[in-house]
């Protein structure tokens, strides 16, 4: 999964690399493409609420794109600061809250004639496992402990969320292509959780007898 996760990225950076050269050379601030991409993203839960469901996907895969840049241009221009970090990490947990919370909206409107009112819980458990992913991480780095294990970290998660809406999601709430999208979110419900215990027994084992980190690792 790591590899095949290596080369999208790579890819991305590929197709995208044009936008980030010009961006560099404009020196446009990290934390300005960190803003819009949060805003982007935002806008995404919006259009969830609307009913828009495909709108919505584009704009949660296009505010992705922004997390692309904002740590490229911020090494290549030396802009980059420990609360560039820290904002860019804090609107990503933002932005993707405000997407759940579109879905939300969205399945509330449909729970009766889908007959569906537990997605309303696999919805609050998929974010809660969300962001349970980047609170271990955070809290495993506070101990020196550089924590990136797991199955469902952000971009697959982005990527998931983004193409089901985009692809599965305009014509119809119901049938096949309403099935995808449910079937997306239950299995982020499942499989978030899942990556925050592993990153919690990845700590666990690799935390010393003593109770100190072994510091950080590569």
């Amino acid at each position: 999964m790591k590899a095949a996760r290596d080369l999208g990225e790579r890819a991305l950076r590929a197709i995208f690399e044009p936008a980030m050269a010009w961006l560099t050379r404009r020196r446009v601030h990290p934390n300005v493409i960190s803003t819009l991409g949060f805003v982007i993203t935002c806008s995404s839960g919006y259009f969830f609420h609307q009913h828009h469901v495909s709108t919505a996907g584009f704009l949660v895969l296009l505010g992705g794109v922004f997390d692309l840049f904002d740590g490229t241009v911020a090494r290549r221009t030396g802009l980059a600061s420990s609360f560039g970090a820290f904002y860019d990490s804090t609107l990503d947990r933002l932005s993707e809250i405000v997407v759940y919370l579109g879905l939300l909206s969205l399945y509330n409107d449909y729970r009766l004639e889908l007959g569906d009112v537990g997605m309303i819980y696999w919805i609050v458990l998929a974010l809660a496992g969300s962001l349970m992913i980047s609170y271990t991480r955070a809290r495993a780095e506070a101990l020196g402990i550089a924590c990136y294990v797991g199955l469902m970290q952000r971009p697959e998660r982005v990527i998931l969320i983004g193409f089901a809406a985009l692809i599965f999601g305009e014509t119809t709430m119901f049938g096949h292509q309403g099935l995808v999208l449910r079937v997306v979110i239950i299995g982020l419900a499942i499989l978030t959780n899942l990556t925050a215990f592993q990153r919690i027994w990845w700590v666990y084992r690799n935390t010393r007898p003593d109770g100190e980190p072994p510091g950080k690792s590569d």
